[in-house]
């Protein structure tokens, strides 16, 4: 009987990316994948530390894990690892914590499976962290997430990420190219791009600050890879947004109109607090540029609320800022302080009832955004991809454009591209539609 392993994966694209391909690497080892929820010799939680929440969740999960099956081997790995590996450690349960370079040789620490009395830390100094391990997801049949770029340069005030993921640096454009290969033979229609911070893409291709290729290189060798449908960028820094990437996605074969671009405030005075590298001014010409070439665009925004020093003043300014443009949803974040970093020190606290306003107040933003949105693509013509899961009775999809849709269940759209006529707006507010290319 081969030994089984379970993974649950908390935060980011980029560590359910990582995640699937340390899985694969225990396939390697003669392990079998089983779900969370199962029995399991090995269970194995990927962390995320951008939020509180993220970090309360873990303890929740190791209980989880142990009420399944109490004899089992415990490892964290992840961001949170990396920052707090002797916090994790303390966690009742917890056998193994793996910091931010040791997480993908983790089969190498399995030599025994017995449960310790404490938590067994390996992790690195982040400075270690510089050398570059390709990923990509497909535990989903219709999307894969391909990891192209890790850690960050940046300083944001209020990100733990440079901590926790080190440098930045790229995989090389050979590897993306063969990853994308694998991905389009195993029959997935759409790959995401997913990083830290993917725009960067290019730095430390070699192990060194050389940039060879850029961001739009990779773009535009990608769009030409054969068997991929779709192509989606997950998330990209304003300032790394440029305008010959915004053209290629307008023209390209493959990438999808959809653009998820992080602002965290639409005040000036925070950004520079935040330590952003743009103004809002850049913000608005990104918007505009992409309206421009691609009117039926979709447009998603980051967005932070209650950093230290924010102001009623500021706050309106923000939410006046988003109602005024031309943008599709907000993913909105509610500032939590992080250990170690800038904003943590900052005067200005605003009360945690406060944040909480603003979020609700931000999220409803967000409802009445993409309703508008979707209002507006009624009538247009779309190509959906098919999800794999019979929800209450229907199937799901998006829109190259990111508009969900919904039609009674029929197995045999899962994983399938078909063009639509979006008609009307259901009362759960996703989008009904009617087949041009009737299924055969």
């Amino acid at each position: 009987m081969n030994k089984k392993v379970a993974f649950y994966t908390l935060g980011c694209k980029l560590n359910f990316s990582e995640t699937s391909t340390i899985a694969r690497s225990f396939k390697d080892e003669g392990f079998d994948r089983v779900d969370f929820s199962e029995k399991a010799d090995i269970y194995v939680i990927n962390t995320c530390s951008v939020t509180e929440n993220a970090d309360k969740r873990f303890k929740t999960i190791v209980k989880q894990a142990q009420k399944v099956n109490p004899e089992a081997f415990v490892a964290a790995i992840g961001c949170y690892a990396q920052l707090k590996p002797e916090e994790l450690a303390d966690v009742n349960g917890v056998d193994l914590v793996l910091g931010a370079t040791e997480k993908f040789k983790i089969t190498d620490y399995l030599n025994d499976l017995s449960k310790n009395d404490f938590g067994e830390v390996h992790s690195c100094e982040i400075e270690n962290a510089d050398f570059y391990v390709g990923s990509y997801s497909i535990g989903d049949r219709t999307r894969a997430f391909l990891k192209v770029q890790d850690g960050c340069d940046y300083k944001c005030t209020y990100c733990t990420i440079p901590l926790a993921r080190g440098i930045s640096r790229s995989d090389t454009m050979e590897n993306v190219l063969k990853n994308a290969h694998e991905i389009s033979e195993k029959g997935i229609k759409e790959i995401v791009l997913t990083g830290v911070n993917i725009g960067d893409y290019g730095k430390g291709e070699f192990g060194n600050k050389k940039h060879e290729h850029t961001f739009l290189d990779l773009v535009t060798k990608l769009d030409k890879v054969e068997g991929i449908e779709r192509l989606r960028i997950s998330s990209i820094e304003p300032n790394l947004l440029k305008n010959e990437t915004i053209d290629l996605v307008s023209q390209s074969r493959a990438f999808v109109p959809h653009f998820h671009v992080p602002l965290q405030s639409g005040s000036n005075d925070i950004l520079k607090k935040m330590k952003r590298r743009y103004m809002r001014e850049l913000y608005v010409d990104r918007v505009t540029k992409i309206k421009e070439v691609m009117p039926h665009a979709c447009i998603g925004v980051d967005v932070i609320v209650g950093f230290p020093g924010e102001t009623e003043e500021h706050f309106l300014e923000t939410y006046n800022f988003l109602n005024e443009l031309d943008i599709s949803y907000l993913h909105v974040f509610t500032y939590s302080e992080r250990d170690n970093t800038e904003a943590a020190a900052m005067d200005g606290v605003v009360p945690k009832n406060v944040r909480a306003k603003r979020s609700k107040m931000l999220r409803g933003l967000s409802a009445k955004k993409r309703r508008a949105f979707y209002e507006n693509q009624i009538h247009t013509e779309r190509t959906v991809l098919f999800e794999s899961e019979n929800k209450e009775g229907y199937i799901h999809g998006f829109t190259e454009n990111y508009v969900k849709v919904k039609t009674p269940w029929n197995p045999e759209l899962v994983n399938t591209l078909h063009q639509v006529k979006l008609s009307k707006i259901d009362e759960d507010g996703l989008v009904r539609f009617d087949f041009i290319n009737l299924p055969v």
